[in-house]
């Protein structure tokens, strides 16, 4: 697993470094909460023969405060770095398309698979249903987004993607999507699989420290 966190950290270096992923600051300040913790529990596990030893050598006078860092908080760096990146574009969208990522990202889900409930949206987008209800009405609020009550339990709502919406869907330039997808092409399947296995572990870890 270590090899695996390797490549993540080159693979999540190359996403960073996207021009459509504005840069995060190069010291930022956050509070160290519960989630947080656990991530850096997971991350450890794939600590050992990285190549990362700190405190082996001093720093050379040239070398940049990141190039450094324990591999924890390395990888922190860049999450923050893509977070920030994924705020400001999809601030950037709702400016200029008029829709955010996440809104979005639940037409794209939506049109896939209609008739979706908001509790299988929900659990798709890996979110508390208590989140994804104000994104599901400020869709229908747009008229993009359509509910629909269950024919077979009239209690359900299942969710469809307006036809005025469609235009939202095609567009791709300027979007969170368009950045990931230019990133992942340039980076080998392997890489992209390796990260997909650490993400995950990360996100459970955070959802087991919320809960």
């Amino acid at each position: 697993m270590s090899h695996a966190a390797s490549e993540l950290f080159t693979g999540l270096r190359d996403v960073a470094a996207e021009p459509d992923f504005e840069q995060a600051a190069t010291a930022q300040r956050f509070e160290v909460t519960p989630s947080w913790l656990a991530a850096t529990r997971v991350l450890r596990r794939y600590r050992n023969g990285l190549g990362y030893h700190v405190g082996m050598a001093k720093r050379s006078r040239t070398e940049r405060p990141h190039e450094s860092l324990d591999p924890v908080l390395d990888f922190m760096r860049l999450l923050w770095s893509v977070e920030h990146g994924l705020q400001s574009t999809s601030k950037r969208m709702g400016a200029t398309l008029g829709i955010t990522g996440p809104q979005r990202l639940v037409l794209k889900i939506v049109s896939q698979f209609p008739d979706l409930s908001a509790g299988e949206l929900a659990h798709v987008l890996h979110l508390h249903p208590s989140t994804i209800t104000g994104v599901i009405q400020r869709l229908v609020d747009k008229r993009l987004l359509v509910r629909q009550a269950d024919p077979q339990d009239t209690r359900r709502v299942r969710l469809r993607v307006a036809p005025r919406a469609r235009s939202f869907t095609r567009q791709t330039r300027g979007t969170v999507e368009a950045a990931v997808e230019v990133a992942l092409r340039r980076v080998p399947a392997d890489r992209i699989r390796h990260a997909r296995e650490v993400l995950t572990a990360v996100a459970k870890a955070l959802d087991g420290a919320a809960s």
